[in-house]
Protein backbone atom coordinates (compact mmCIF):
# COMPACT_ATOMS: atom_id res chain seq x y z
CA UNK A 1 0.00 0.00 0.00
CA UNK A 2 1.34 3.43 -0.94
CA UNK A 3 1.74 5.77 2.03
CA UNK A 4 1.44 9.56 1.96
CA UNK A 5 3.77 11.90 3.84
CA UNK A 6 3.42 15.68 4.07
CA UNK A 7 6.40 17.58 2.66
CA UNK A 8 6.25 20.61 4.93
CA UNK A 9 7.37 22.17 8.20
CA UNK A 10 4.30 24.41 8.42
CA UNK A 11 2.21 23.29 11.39
CA UNK A 12 -0.91 25.06 10.09
CA UNK A 13 -0.69 22.95 6.93
CA UNK A 14 -0.19 19.79 8.97
CA UNK A 15 -3.15 20.56 11.24
CA UNK A 16 -5.34 21.25 8.20
CA UNK A 17 -4.54 17.94 6.50
CA UNK A 18 -4.34 15.49 9.42
CA UNK A 19 -8.16 15.26 9.79
CA UNK A 20 -8.29 13.86 6.25
CA UNK A 21 -6.79 10.67 7.67
CA UNK A 22 -4.38 10.16 4.77
CA UNK A 23 -0.95 11.22 6.11
CA UNK A 24 1.35 8.90 8.04
CA UNK A 25 4.53 11.00 8.24
CA UNK A 26 6.30 14.28 7.46
CA UNK A 27 9.45 15.18 5.54
CA UNK A 28 11.39 18.44 5.84
CA UNK A 29 14.64 19.92 4.58
CA UNK A 30 16.61 23.14 4.89
CA UNK A 31 14.83 24.80 1.95
CA UNK A 32 11.41 24.01 3.39
CA UNK A 33 12.35 25.65 6.68
CA UNK A 34 13.83 28.66 4.89
CA UNK A 35 10.84 29.27 2.60
CA UNK A 36 7.99 28.56 5.02
CA UNK A 37 9.29 28.90 8.56
CA UNK A 38 11.57 31.94 8.69
CA UNK A 39 12.11 33.17 12.22
CA UNK A 40 10.97 30.02 14.00
CA UNK A 41 13.11 28.13 16.48
CA UNK A 42 14.22 25.00 14.61
CA UNK A 43 14.20 22.58 17.56
CA UNK A 44 10.92 23.93 18.88
CA UNK A 45 9.25 23.55 15.48
CA UNK A 46 10.51 19.98 15.07
CA UNK A 47 9.13 19.06 18.50
CA UNK A 48 5.82 20.74 17.66
CA UNK A 49 5.53 18.62 14.51
CA UNK A 50 6.37 15.52 16.53
CA UNK A 51 3.50 16.34 18.88
CA UNK A 52 1.09 16.44 15.94
CA UNK A 53 2.15 13.41 13.89
CA UNK A 54 2.39 9.82 15.10
CA UNK A 55 4.58 8.69 12.19
CA UNK A 56 8.15 9.40 11.09
CA UNK A 57 9.50 12.94 10.74
CA UNK A 58 12.55 13.39 8.51
CA UNK A 59 15.04 16.10 9.52
CA UNK A 60 18.08 16.70 7.33
CA UNK A 61 21.72 17.04 8.34
CA UNK A 62 22.97 20.58 7.81
CA UNK A 63 26.68 20.22 8.59
CA UNK A 64 27.74 19.24 5.07
CA UNK A 65 31.30 20.45 5.53
CA UNK A 66 31.81 18.76 8.88
CA UNK A 67 33.70 15.62 9.76
CA UNK A 68 32.06 12.23 10.16
CA UNK A 69 32.06 12.85 13.91
CA UNK A 70 30.29 16.19 13.40
CA UNK A 71 27.64 14.57 11.23
CA UNK A 72 27.09 11.69 13.63
CA UNK A 73 26.78 14.09 16.57
CA UNK A 74 24.28 16.23 14.67
CA UNK A 75 22.25 13.12 13.87
CA UNK A 76 22.36 11.98 17.50
CA UNK A 77 21.11 15.38 18.61
CA UNK A 78 18.11 15.21 16.26
CA UNK A 79 17.37 11.61 17.24
CA UNK A 80 17.29 12.65 20.91
CA UNK A 81 14.33 14.94 20.22
CA UNK A 82 11.89 12.09 19.67
CA UNK A 83 11.49 8.42 18.82
CA UNK A 84 9.97 9.18 15.42
CA UNK A 85 12.89 11.24 14.13
CA UNK A 86 14.46 10.05 10.87
CA UNK A 87 17.78 11.67 9.94
CA UNK A 88 18.09 12.67 6.27
CA UNK A 89 21.59 12.04 4.95
CA UNK A 90 22.57 13.39 1.49
CA UNK A 91 24.22 11.17 -1.11
CA UNK A 92 27.52 13.03 -1.16
CA UNK A 93 29.75 12.13 -4.10
CA UNK A 94 32.66 11.07 -1.88
CA UNK A 95 30.69 8.32 -0.16
CA UNK A 96 30.48 10.11 3.19
CA UNK A 97 26.73 9.77 3.18
CA UNK A 98 27.00 5.99 2.94
CA UNK A 99 29.48 5.89 5.82
CA UNK A 100 27.17 8.02 7.95
CA UNK A 101 24.08 5.97 7.07
CA UNK A 102 25.89 2.76 7.98
CA UNK A 103 27.15 4.13 11.29
CA UNK A 104 23.73 5.52 12.22
CA UNK A 105 22.09 2.23 11.33
CA UNK A 106 24.47 0.50 13.75
CA UNK A 107 23.48 3.02 16.42
CA UNK A 108 19.80 2.29 15.88
CA UNK A 109 19.04 5.69 14.34
CA UNK A 110 16.64 5.66 11.38
CA UNK A 111 17.91 7.32 8.20
CA UNK A 112 16.56 8.73 4.96
CA UNK A 113 19.10 8.79 2.13
CA UNK A 114 18.19 11.93 0.22
CA UNK A 115 18.81 13.73 -3.09
CA UNK A 116 18.87 10.44 -5.00
CA UNK A 117 18.70 10.60 -8.79
CA UNK A 118 19.84 7.17 -9.98
CA UNK A 119 19.15 3.50 -9.40
CA UNK A 120 22.80 3.01 -8.42
CA UNK A 121 22.46 5.59 -5.64
CA UNK A 122 19.33 3.83 -4.37
CA UNK A 123 21.14 0.48 -4.41
CA UNK A 124 24.12 1.84 -2.46
CA UNK A 125 21.96 3.60 0.14
CA UNK A 126 19.80 0.52 0.64
CA UNK A 127 22.84 -1.73 1.07
CA UNK A 128 24.34 0.75 3.55
CA UNK A 129 21.24 0.36 5.72
CA UNK A 130 19.05 3.37 4.94
CA UNK A 131 15.55 3.09 6.36
CA UNK A 132 14.22 5.22 3.51
CA UNK A 133 15.63 6.19 0.10
CA UNK A 134 14.32 9.44 -1.38
CA UNK A 135 14.12 9.77 -5.16
CA UNK A 136 13.56 13.34 -6.40
CA UNK A 137 11.03 12.86 -9.20
CA UNK A 138 11.24 16.15 -11.10
CA UNK A 139 14.91 16.73 -10.41
CA UNK A 140 15.57 13.35 -12.02
CA UNK A 141 13.52 14.58 -14.98
CA UNK A 142 15.45 17.88 -15.00
CA UNK A 143 18.67 15.89 -15.34
CA UNK A 144 17.35 14.28 -18.53
CA UNK A 145 16.53 10.87 -17.04
CA UNK A 146 13.16 9.13 -16.66
CA UNK A 147 12.01 9.20 -13.01
CA UNK A 148 9.39 6.51 -13.59
CA UNK A 149 12.08 4.11 -14.81
CA UNK A 150 14.36 5.01 -11.88
CA UNK A 151 11.56 4.26 -9.41
CA UNK A 152 10.53 1.06 -11.17
CA UNK A 153 14.06 -0.36 -11.37
CA UNK A 154 14.87 0.71 -7.81
CA UNK A 155 11.78 -1.07 -6.48
CA UNK A 156 12.67 -4.21 -8.45
CA UNK A 157 16.18 -4.27 -6.99
CA UNK A 158 14.93 -3.74 -3.44
CA UNK A 159 12.32 -6.48 -3.78
CA UNK A 160 14.57 -9.01 -5.53
CA UNK A 161 17.47 -8.43 -3.12
CA UNK A 162 15.28 -8.54 -0.01
CA UNK A 163 16.46 -5.09 1.08
CA UNK A 164 14.40 -3.30 3.70
CA UNK A 165 14.60 0.32 2.50
CA UNK A 166 11.35 2.02 1.54
CA UNK A 167 11.28 4.32 -1.49
CA UNK A 168 10.06 7.86 -0.83
CA UNK A 169 9.33 9.93 -3.93
CA UNK A 170 9.51 13.71 -3.54
CA UNK A 171 10.15 16.73 -5.76
CA UNK A 172 6.50 16.72 -6.79
CA UNK A 173 5.31 19.61 -8.97
CA UNK A 174 1.87 18.51 -10.14
CA UNK A 175 -0.73 15.90 -9.13
CA UNK A 176 0.02 13.77 -12.19
CA UNK A 177 3.53 13.13 -10.85
CA UNK A 178 2.01 11.28 -7.91
CA UNK A 179 0.02 8.71 -9.85
CA UNK A 180 3.04 7.99 -12.06
CA UNK A 181 5.29 7.51 -9.03
CA UNK A 182 2.77 5.29 -7.24
CA UNK A 183 2.23 3.04 -10.25
CA UNK A 184 6.00 2.80 -10.74
CA UNK A 185 6.36 1.31 -7.26
CA UNK A 186 6.99 4.11 -4.74
CA UNK A 187 6.33 2.95 -1.18
CA UNK A 188 5.72 6.54 -0.06
CA UNK A 189 4.76 9.80 -1.75
CA UNK A 190 5.77 12.98 0.06
CA UNK A 191 3.53 15.80 -1.08
CA UNK A 192 3.73 19.60 -0.70
CA UNK A 193 0.57 21.17 0.68
CA UNK A 194 -0.18 23.19 -2.46
CA UNK A 195 -0.13 20.00 -4.56
CA UNK A 196 -2.16 18.03 -2.06
CA UNK A 197 -4.89 20.66 -2.09
CA UNK A 198 -5.28 20.18 -5.86
CA UNK A 199 -5.83 16.45 -5.64
CA UNK A 200 -9.51 16.29 -4.52
CA UNK A 201 -10.60 18.65 -7.30
CA UNK A 202 -11.97 17.76 -10.72
CA UNK A 203 -14.23 20.05 -12.74
CA UNK A 204 -16.54 17.19 -13.71
CA UNK A 205 -16.87 16.12 -10.09
CA UNK A 206 -17.91 19.66 -9.10
CA UNK A 207 -20.35 19.79 -12.01
CA UNK A 208 -21.88 16.45 -11.01
CA UNK A 209 -22.27 17.43 -7.35
CA UNK A 210 -23.99 20.66 -8.39
CA UNK A 211 -26.33 18.71 -10.69
CA UNK A 212 -27.28 16.32 -7.89
CA UNK A 213 -27.82 19.20 -5.41
CA UNK A 214 -30.10 20.97 -7.89
CA UNK A 215 -32.03 17.75 -8.55
CA UNK A 216 -32.53 17.23 -4.81
CA UNK A 217 -33.79 20.79 -4.38
CA UNK A 218 -36.32 20.23 -7.18
CA UNK A 219 -37.34 16.89 -5.67
CA UNK A 220 -38.03 18.54 -2.31
CA UNK A 221 -40.22 21.13 -4.02
CA UNK A 222 -42.23 18.35 -5.68
CA UNK A 223 -42.96 16.47 -2.47
CA UNK A 224 -46.63 16.42 -1.54
CA UNK A 225 -47.73 16.82 -5.12
CA UNK A 226 -50.40 14.36 -6.24
CA UNK A 227 -49.69 11.82 -8.92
Amino acid sequence: MTEIFLDTANTDEIRAVLPWGIASGVTTNQKIFFTSCKGVNFKQRVKEILSLVDGPLSVELTTSSGSDEDLINEAKEYASWGNNIVVKVPMWADGRGLRIINQLQRLGIKTNATCLMTVNQVLLASKAGATYVSIFFNRVKDSGADPVQVIKESRQIIDISGLKSKIIVGSIRKPEDLSQAAVAGAHILTIPHKILMQMPYHAKTEETIKEFDEAWAEFQKSQGCSD
